[in-house]
């Protein structure tokens, strides 16, 4: 059994990680971290957990996460950059559920973030774990930066046509709109219920941390620079994003649809739908999969892709136990085999 602890198990993505983890018959959650929570029962924190787990948070010092084989970390900004070398020292992996190790240039993340990168050498030995993209170097990495919610909707969306040369590449507009839960289980105005519900709002429209990501991550598949805009949405749900991304074909007659088939005819969780039908955020809730959809516009060089993922899951834990399968060498889709949700 791998023995897995968290760091910073209080949010959402931390409570994910402990459903989808306990429901992994390959896993044993042995540890949990909160430094407000230190000594009380994880289950009268998130009831769902009654009957499961045993866990009462510990400090992040805990002794216990040194019996690890694998340590996540689900924590703000800044926190996995300080406290993931001292694990990776005793042999234990980790994977950073934040912005910690995604921008591979620390002044740019710096830039985005607020603070200083103090761990260069940390950074520089991070795989960025895009599994349909980075599977190879996955496999052997002990640091582990899981991606952001909107950068693996956007990417999965435009692999196939970037390595395929088959789009321009200095006017991509991705069009991204996320639930509520994407902003955290912090106390926030803009997020209350009052706040949100019959509403529909961008935000970020100037710049978003998962800008430099993105761009990061489709220069490297391109190779050159890439033109990228960018702005996110909040709706009024709860969990889900939907990814509507435009881009210009450069040649209108060639059919782009083999070209998704074959980038994805292996890949367990990214599903490519038939033609004219296109993707609800419900039908991959509490799910690892992605759905895409391509739609050409007629008369015209334009292109549509419309790709949804859960945030929560394929966007955050669940890809974390998708990249954390590959590096223990166990089947991909151990312990993410739920399908989508309905109603």
């Amino acid at each position: 059994m791998i023995k897995a602890g968290i760091i910073g198990g209080t949010g959402y993505t931390g409570v994910e990680l402990l459903r989808l983890l306990y429901n992994h018959p390959q896993v044993e959650v042995v540890a949990i971290s909160s430094r407000s929570l230190d000594g009380k029962r994880v289950d009268s924190i998130f009831p769902s957990l009654i009957g499961q787990s045993e866990l009462s948070f510990s400090l992040p010092d805990s002794d216990e996460l040194n019996k690890c084989d694998i340590v996540f970390f689900a924590t703000p900004h800044g926190v996995a950059m300080e406290g993931a070398g001292a694990f990776i020292a005793k042999g234990i992996k980790v994977i950073d559920l934040g912005a910690d190790f995604r921008i591979s240039d620390a002044k740019e993340w710096s830039k985005w973030y607020g603070i200083d990168h103090t761990q260069n050498e940390l950074l520089a030995s991070a795989v960025y774990g895009l599994p349909e993209n980075n599977r190879d170097k996955v496999k052997n990495a002990t640091l582990l930066a899981n991606p952001g919610c909107y950068p693996t909707a956007v990417q999965l969306a435009l692999k196939p046509l970037i390595s395929n040369r088959l789009i321009h590449l200095d006017d991509i507009v991705a069009d991204c709109k996320s639930g509520v839960s994407g902003a955290g289980r912090g106390a926030n105005q803009a997020t209350l219920l009052c706040e949100t519900s019959e509403s529909f709002k961008a935000y970020g429209v100037k710049g978003h941390r998962h800008y430099p990501e993105i761009k990061q991550e489709l220069e490297i598949i391109a190779g050159q620079e890439v033109g990228l805009t960018f702005v996110p949405h909040l709706v009024p749900m709860i969990r889900g994003i939907h990814a509507t991304i435009y881009v210009d074909l450069v040649d209108p007659s060639v059919d782009v649809r083999p070209y998704f088939e074959k980038a994805y005819s292996n890949e367990n969780f990214v599903t490519i739908l038939n033609e004219g039908v296109y993707p609800e955020t419900r039908s991959v809730k509490s799910s690892n999969f992605c759905q895409i959809s391509i739609q050409k516009i007629p008369n015209s060089n334009k292109l549509v892709i419309m790709s949804v993922i859960d945030n929560l899951v394929k966007g955050a834990s669940g890809q974390a136990i998708q990249n954390m399968n590959i590096m223990f060498n166990l089947n991909e889709n151990t312990g993410l085999e739920q399908i989508g949700l309905l109603p």
